[in-house]
C-alpha cells in the first residue's frame, strides 16, 4: 500500500464544520446499508471534491474506516488542491489492468482515512468506469471498509457520474448557490433516477450565512463561539454576515 501526506487540510470554521458533521450524521440515519456513497454535481466548481475530502475526514474522525475514491479521471483536483505527494499509482492504472488493487491504495496521514487518487487521464474513462473491473473493485473494497465515498466527475458535463451509480448504495448532488439553474439541476436528477440509484439528497455549497436572517445569523455566531471556546476549539470570530461556506473549486 502506498503511503501519502496530505498537507493542505486546515481547520475549518466552527459553521462549517458543525455542517459537515450534520452531514455525516444525516447520512449515518440513512441506514446501515449505505455505505458506497456517490458523489456529484451539476456543474464543474460546484466543490464537490472539497465536499467528498471534508465528508470523509469528519466520518474518519468519528472512528469509521473510509475509503475515498477518485473518480473523476477526466479533471482530478484532490492531488493537487490538497498538496498530496508521493501519489504515484491511481484508479486508472487499476482499471487498465497495470496495477494491483493493493498496488493503488494509498493510507494517509489522517486516521481511518485512506485513499484512491484518480491516476493519470485514460483514453477511455466510461468504459473503464462501467466495466465489471470496477463492480468487483468496491464489492472486495466494501467488506474491509464502513464507508466509500466515491468522487464523480459533473453529471452535467458528463456520463461517467451515472456509470458509478450504479455501484453506489446513494448518490448526493452537491449544487452550488446561485449558480445552477432549476432547468439543468431537474435534468440531473432526472439522469440519476434512470440509474435506479437512491438519492440521499442534495448539499446546497458555498452560501453565504448571512442569507439565513438575523436569527440564523445571531444563533451560529453566539453558539459558535460559545461552543468553540468550551471544547478548545478555535472559533474565529468573524461577523456572521462576513461568514461563507466557501470551497475551492473544482
Amino acid at each position: 500500500m502506498q503511503s501519502i501526506t496530505i498537507e493542505k487540510f486546515d481547520k475549518l470554521p466552527y459553521s462549517l464544520e458543525e455542517a459537515y458533521n450534520s452531514l455525516r450524521t444525516n447520512i449515518w440515519f440513512c441506514g446501515k446499508d449505505i455505505k458506497v456513497i456517490g458523489v456529484t454535481s451539476c456543474m464543474p466548481n460546484d466543490g464537490k471534491s472539497s465536499v467528498c475530502m471534508n465528508l470523509g475526514r469528519a466520518m474518519a474522525e468519528a472512528g469509521k474506516k473510509v475509503l475515498l475514491i477518485d473518480a473523476d479521471m477526466r479533471k482530478s483536483v484532490l492531488v493537487g488542491r490538497h498538496r498530496v505527494e508521493n501519489a504515484i499509482n491511481g484508479l486508472s492504472h487499476f482499471l487498465s489492468g497495470q496495477k494491483e488493487l493493493e498496488e493503488v491504495l494509498c493510507e494517509t496521514n489522517i486516521e481511518n482515512f485512506h485513499m484512491i487518487v484518480a491516476g493519470p487521464v485514460p483514453p477511455n474513462p466510461s468504459e473503464l468506469l462501467g466495466s465489471d473491473t470496477f463492480k468487483a473493485m468496491i464489492d472486495a473494497l466494501d467488506e474491509y471498509y464502513d464507508y466509500i465515498i466515491i468522487d464523480t466527475p459533473p453529471l452535467g458535463s458528463v456520463i461517467d457520474a451515472a456509470e458509478i451509480s450504479k455501484v453506489c448504495d446513494g448518490i448526493c448532488l452537491v449544487i452550488s448557490a446561485n449558480a445552477v439553474s432549476y432547468k439543468l439541476a431537474q435534468k440531473v436528477k432526472d439522469q440519476l433516477e434512470k440509474t435506479n440509484c437512491h438519492i440521499l439528497g442534495v448539499i446546497l455549497n458555498k452560501v453565504k450565512i448571512g442569507n439565513r436572517g438575523y436569527y440564523s445569523r445571531y444563533y451560529s455566531k453566539y453558539y459558535g463561539r460559545y461552543y468553540g471556546g468550551y471544547y478548545g476549539g478555535d472559533y474565529y470570530g468573524k461577523p456572521a454576515e462576513e461568514e461563507q461556506v466557501d470551497v475551492d473549486e473544482d
